[in-house]
Formats: structure tokens, C-alpha cells, sequence
């Protein structure tokens, strides 16, 4: 049996008989390659005979596919496009990033992690601009024109790809003098025993959540003090006027430095990572790539917040 490098010499062949198979036609083909009507009948020819299968059948008016070309057919494809994407990879490396990037990140986790390094992207990369939205919200990333939005959890919409960037999770915790003068909660009920903070959505509090005997549970959070920044929320831990459940990209400095207190470890709920968004599209801007990737080797080892 001879081998398939003796079967398949010349990409140009593939390539060949692939405008054949879509244009129906030897002529169009030629005209379509820029080559002589012959050159393209020796391409086929040299593909069939190192297959011994024929893989079109020829009439004076027409050109089909035969049973074995569809199945090639389906395989040229695909190596064409391999080969189209390997080159389209090397044109990348040698394209520097530029242009304006329209980012939107969602408030406490863009200011206090993406921004740093965003500043460090820009230094390295003087001919990209930067314009940055802060919300909460998901916004529309193909509507309002936006490159990358950095999520927890990332999207459903089926427009949008989703890269993971790091780990992370909720923590429910309280300052070390709240727990003293209440004592730390032994499972999710005694939270009703205490003073809890709310982070308000959209009008309302977010339940917090917990993984008991296996199964996801939302407490709602009945405290009296509700805010609708996270920041201002952490804030209020710190100061001892109850327990919340806060990213880990928030206070897991503070929890290192025993500024606050994890409790309710054992019913951690299982976290949603830190994601890159994006609108999808063949070829990703080299401003784009560059920044997922420069966030990607900054904290897929170790994230900043310790998760």
C-alpha cells in the first residue's frame, strides 16, 4: 500500500479540485485560479490516480462529484481551511496590536484588577487606545460595538465566545469583631440569626448561595442594610455591621491579612471563573488576543484574589 505523502504531493491540488467540485466546472475553475484549463485537468488527474479512486465524473456539459469525491471533498475542505488558518496565525505574530479597544468590565473586579493591568497592556502596546465601560449589567456586546467585556460566569448568547481566565468563588464572610460578639454561623439557617448585607441588583437583593447535601440552596439576605455597590458593601464587613457574601476577587486580601473572616466554608457553592467575552468572529484583532492573553498568563496560575 503506498503511503499518503506519495498519495497527496501538492496542496495545489486539493485546492483545485475543490474549485472544481464548487464551481461545477473545469473552465470557471481555471479562470478562478489563474491557471490554463489543462493545468487543472493534470491537478485531478495526479489526485486520482494517487487515490485510485475517481473522484469526479465528466460530461461535455457538466461535472460532478462520484460517491468517493463527496467524502474527499469533505476533507479537502477541511485541510484547506487548516492551511488557511495556519497562515492566517503566522500573519498574526507579525501584526502588532493598534487600533482603538473598546472594553466593558463589571465594576469592582475592572477597577481594582483588570485596570492595572490594562495600564501595563498600554505601556507595552503604544498604538492601542482604550475606551472602558463599568457596569454590572451584561451588556450587548454586538449592539453596542464593544471588543471584550471581562465577566464573572461569562454568557449564554450563542453570538459571544467564552475564554476562562482564572478561578474564582463567593465567600461568605464578616469581620473578626462581628464574630466575636455573635458568634460565626454553623450552617446556612443560622444565618437568619444574624445581621446580613445585602448587595442589591436591579432593585433587589442578590440571594446568596450555598451547596447543601449536594444541592444548590439561595438564603435571601434579610438585614437591614442593603447596598448596591460591592465596594461600599466590603466597606461595611470591614467595619463590623454583619456578614456578606462577597467575590473572592474582593476581599481576599483582606481575609490573607485577617482584616475578615471566612465562615460557612463547608457549604461553599462551587464558583463561576473570571471570563474573557467576546463577539465571535474567524480572526480575533491582534489588540484583542494580545490583552486576553496578557490576562490570561497573569492569572490562570495564581489569580491576585487567591482563589
Amino acid at each position: 500500500m503506498r503511503n499518503s505523502a506519495a498519495r497527496l504531493d501538492h496542496i495545489g491540488d486539493l485546492l483545485a479540485f475543490v474549485r472544481v467540485a464548487d464551481m461545477q466546472s473545469f473552465t470557471a475553475a481555471a479562470e478562478k485560479l489563474a491557471l490554463s484549463r489543462s493545468a487543472i485537468g493534470k491537478c485531478i488527474a495526479r489526485l486520482e490516480q494517487g487515490l485510485g479512486s475517481r473522484l469526479l465524473h465528466r460530461s461535455t456539459r457538466s461535472v460532478s462529484l462520484s460517491d468517493e469525491g463527496r467524502v474527499f471533498y469533505e476533507h479537502a475542505q477541511r485541510i484547506l481551511a487548516e492551511v488557511d488558518n495556519a497562515a492566517d496565525a503566522m500573519d498574526r505574530r507579525k501584526r502588532a496590536p493598534r487600533g482603538r479597544l473598546r472594553l466593558d468590565l463589571p465594576v469592582s473586579l475592572g477597577r481594582l484588577h483588570v485596570m492595572p493591568l490594562l495600564r501595563d497592556y498600554l505601556r507595552l502596546w503604544p498604538e492601542v487606545e482604550a475606551d472602558v465601560s463599568f457596569s454590572d449589567d451584561y451588556t450587548d456586546l454586538v449592539r453596542d460595538g464593544v471588543d471584550l467585556a471581562i465577566r464573572i460566569g461569562g454568557d449564554t448568547d450563542s453570538r459571544l465566545v467564552r475564554r476562562v481566565l482564572a478561578p474564582h468563588r463567593l465567600i461568605t464572610c464578616a469581620a473578626p469583631g462581628y464574630l466575636d460578639r455573635h458568634g460565626a454561623p454553623a450552617t446556612p439557617d443560622n444565618l437568619a440569626r444574624h445581621q446580613t448585607l445585602a448587595f442589591t441588583h436591579a432593585g433587589a437583593p442578590v440571594p446568596w448561595r450555598y451547596a447543601v447535601h449536594g444541592q444548590e440552596r439561595q438564603v435571601q439576605p434579610a438585614g437591614r442594610l442593603r447596598l448596591g455597590n460591592t465596594e461600599a458593601l466590603r466597606d461595611a464587613v470591614l467595619a463590623g455591621a454583619g456578614i456578606a457574601q462577597l467575590g473572592a476577587f474582593l476581599v481576599g486580601e483582606d481575609l490573607r491579612a485577617g482584616r475578615l473572616v471566612a465562615v460557612l466554608e463547608a457549604h461553599a457553592p462551587p464558583g463561576a471563573p473570571v471570563c474573557a467575552v467576546y463577539p465571535h468572529r474567524r480572526h480575533l484583532a491582534p489588540k484583542v488576543r494580545a490583552l486576553i492573553d496578557a490576562m490570561a498568563r497573569r492569572w490562570s496560575a495564581a489569580p491576585p484574589w487567591g482563589a
